[in-house]
């Protein structure tokens, strides 16, 4: 169909059809032409048959400017974008007429456009406030904390104005700073009326700020709904904050709101869609989107999300434990059907553990069953986790529902999805326990936390970027610990905001004792922000907390506080020794650097330099221990910990290598070699079930050698005591190899 192929649309061209909603319009936002105010009031006022033939009258006009501006508001967004580019051709040094066709773009869903046309404005005049402002609305819906800045300097310059201020106030809700919101929209409100603007927008965000607070259905909406009784934007906007605090159930109430007061509002019907996807009901979200599609066929959002939906039929879902039992599955599995054989195994038994171990540490038992889907397709799971704000996912949770990467859709070594899986699981729990009230910090905190005390191997390792930050002073206090991942001012602050709220967690767990967090938890369900739920749980002031967190942070680093000059300088000098072969000259340099930093263990790690330096040097029991500590330190290499395991299996020591075997599973489970191994160390140790799930998954990947695997999988079934089912595979290696001695001798002894 051809509504699912996204178009690219140039600067230079939009195509018509796009049903207009509310257009941007204000003094603060470029030029707009007096014969249009009539038609504006009209508009504003929520009369649409009205306004739409005052602006076909302004067409009649000869201001390409103006007919540009009636045909936006008209929905044909093509003849607006050629009117727009006749009145800068026309009068090409006017930042104004830029300025609104800027706009255009943004309400087209093309933000880098409309960017480059405010950047053009102001190389016509740098200090033009309308582009500096419009600059700041591209950025703030990227979430980028330059924005901010923007929109500072241009209040510094005219303070008397409404979109400056309107726009403070959004970024201030989105990053829960509610005072500050209210300060800002007291200011628009003010400034508006002196104006004589439409206060729609005002009107709007303070409905949101007092739905923050606790009133969603308060005065300020009726205020809008009575100035316009179209504008479903007021619902719609409560649903964006809604939706960036994760309270996906509330968004979806308040978007359904939007669209019975305005049904022609396609992307409230868009946001509806993606968010009733998010609560597991696709088929009903899939009725919005088409709606969406039907008015506005060039929403990346929309069309992309519809040909998400389109893929579904190559997915099969898999229930966990016994659905007819009398508790029914606790969860349900989506995976492709080309690698479900190979990973649903591991996926339903890593999702049963956790379930089970959250369900008693954090008291809560799940009111329905957990959907879990894993994409292979990296593009996919992107598009199924659109508008998640400020973070490099992995993974991400709605509640019930959980989304992430497939092991299939990422680079060996660069994505540990059991990792991911055991943290989005943890999600769940945080987020349904508070009724989706924990904050972002908490909740990623607790997920980090789960990470590391699931296994020594799992969970993130501290980075340099990470050490910086702590030396530089550049952690929010923990009362502020969510700005650093809504709207971060430093590049990297999201991912050092995830690791300081992991640490907080660790912190409080080793201090006061892990039943803090989860009372913690419970403080968070009573909706008690975090400042005055650390004083009530821990008892002391969240200033105090700073401070020791800080001096805990430091002790926790070690001796790599102060180490990264060191470790950067004597890794150089062991890489270049080891780049010549020189492994004496190895050793004492990577050692240097091991203990400047000992957490490394990434790239270059001076564990595997070490380890490559005493194998050459005929030392392996000290290459095996310089491997076996990369790997408790959460190292991920594929290749360099299947050396490892192969490492002690040669010396014997098969525990150690099953072990490491195992291991590799949530890391890069589409190994073979992985599986042939695993699967004969579990036969040997009489772990037959396991053995056979090892074989199971060899015959997943497609082998070459099939004949093998049947033959492998065969041998287990005979340990289990399954003679049917281990004649069934052998008689398939026969076909596949039919002098295959090993396997005939096996039948001869099933016979028997």
């Amino acid at each position: 169909m051809t509504r699912r192929v996204l178009l690219a649309v140039s600067a230079g061209f939009l195509l018509a059809g796009v049903q207009a909603a509310h257009g941007q319009r204000g003094s603060e936002r470029g030029f707009r032409s007096a014969d249009l105010e009539p038609c504006d009031a009209h508009h504003d006022r929520g009369r649409i048959a009205q306004a739409a033939e005052c602006y076909r009258l302004v067409l009649r006009g000869g201001d390409p400017a103006a007919q540009a501006e009636a045909h936006w508001q008209l929905g044909d967004l093509k003849s607006a974008n050629d009117r727009f580019r006749e009145a800068v051709r026309l009068d090409p040094e006017n930042p104004d007429l830029r300025v609104r066709w800027g706009h255009l773009y943004i309400h087209s869903h093309q933000q880098q456009e409309a960017a480059t046309l405010f950047q053009e404005a102001l190389e016509i005049d740098e200090d033009h406030i309308p582009a500096q402002l419009g600059m700041a609305r591209v950025l703030a819906s990227r979430f980028e904390g330059k924005a901010v800045e923007l929109v500072e300097e241009a209040l510094e310059e005219r303070p008397r104005q409404a979109e400056g201020h309107l726009l403070l106030a959004r970024m201030a809700l989105e990053e829960g700073d509610l005072e500050a919101a209210r300060e800002s929209l007291e200011s628009a409100l003010r400034n508006a009326r002196d104006l004589g603007m439409a206060p729609l927008e005002t009107y709007s965000l303070l409905a949101s700020l007092e739905m923050l607070e606790g009133d969603p259905d308060n005065d300020w909406v009726s205020k809008a709904l009575e100035y316009n009784p179209r504008y479903g934007e007021v619902y719609s906007d409560q649903a964006h904050f809604y939706v960036i605090t994760r309270r996906y159930r509330e968004a979806t109430e308040r978007l359904r709101r939007a669209v019975d007061v305005a049904p022609r509002l396609w992307r409230a019907h868009a946001e509806l869609g993606v968010n009733l996807m998010r609560e597991g009901h696709d088929e009903q979200g899939r009725r919005h989107l088409e709606i969406a599609y039907e008015g506005d066929p060039y929403s990346a959002k929309t069309v992309n999300t519809l040909r998400l939906l389109d893929t579904y039929d190559r997915f099969e879902t898999f229930a966990s434990g016994d659905p007819e039992g009398p508790e029914g599955p606790r969860a349900f599995v989506r995976l492709d059907r080309e690698e479900s054989d190979l990973l649903l195994p591991y996926v339903l038994d890593l999702t049963e553990r956790a379930i089970a171990e959250f369900s008693a540490k954090y008291q809560f038992e799940l009111q329905r069953p957990v959907r879990v889907e894993l994409y292979p397709n990296h593009d996919d799971f992107a598009v199924r986790t659109m508008a998640m704000p400020g973070i490099g996912l992995l993974g991400v949770t709605f509640g019930y529902v959980v989304a992430m990467d497939s092991p299939t859709g990422r680079e060996p070594g660069g994505f540990h999805w059991g990792t991911t899986l055991w943290h989005e699981l943890a999600h769940v729990f945080t987020l349904e326990s508070t009724d989706h009230l924990v904050p972002r910090w908490y909740s990623e905190g607790i997920s980090m936390y789960e990470e590391w005390k699931a296994d020594p191997r799992w969970g993130e390792a501290v980075t340099p970027e990470y050490i910086d930050a702590v030396r530089k002073g550049e952690l929010l206090p923990v009362a502020d610990l969510d700005r650093g991942f809504i709207r971060p001012r430093y590049p990297g602050q999201v991912a050092v905001s995830y690791m300081q709220a992991g640490y907080v967690c660790q912190h409080i767990a080793g201090h006061w004792g892990e039943a803090k967090l989860v009372e913690l938890l419970q403080g968070f369900a009573k909706d008690r922000p975090t400042g005055a739920n650390i004083r009530e749980v821990l008892g002391i002031a969240p200033e105090e907390f700073d401070k020791q967190f800080g001096a805990y942070m430091k002790q926790e680093l070690g001796a790599a506080y102060d180490g990264l000059p060191r470790w950067r300088r004597r890794l150089k000098a062991a890489l270049e020794a080891a780049r010549e072969k020189d492994w004496e000259g190895v050793l004492e340099p990577a050692r240097e650097a091991r203990e400047a930093y000992p957490q490394h263990v990434g790239t270059g790690s001076s564990y595997s330099l070490l380890a490559s330096a005493h194998n050459e040097l005929d030392n392996r029991e000290a290459a095996i221990e310089q491997l076996q500590e990369y790997e408790r330190r959460g190292g991920r290499q594929p290749a360099t910990l299947r050396k490892l395991a192969r490492w002690l299996e040669e010396a014997g020591r098969d525990d150690e290598a099953a072990y490491t075997y195992h291991g590799l599973l949530y890391n890069w489970p589409q190994d073979e070699e992985t599986h042939v191994r695993l699967g004969e160390l579990y036969l040997e140790a009489g772990r037959t079930a396991l053995a056979r799930r090892e074989f199971e998954a060899v015959l997943a990947l497609d082998p070459l050698d099939r004949a093998s695997a049947e033959y492998n999988l065969a041998r287990a079934y005979v340990k289990i005591g399954d003679l049917a089912k281990a004649r069934l595979h052998v008689l398939r290696a026969l076909e596949r190899a039919p002098t295959y001695r090993p396997a005939l001798q096996l039948l001869l002894q099933v016979k028997r």
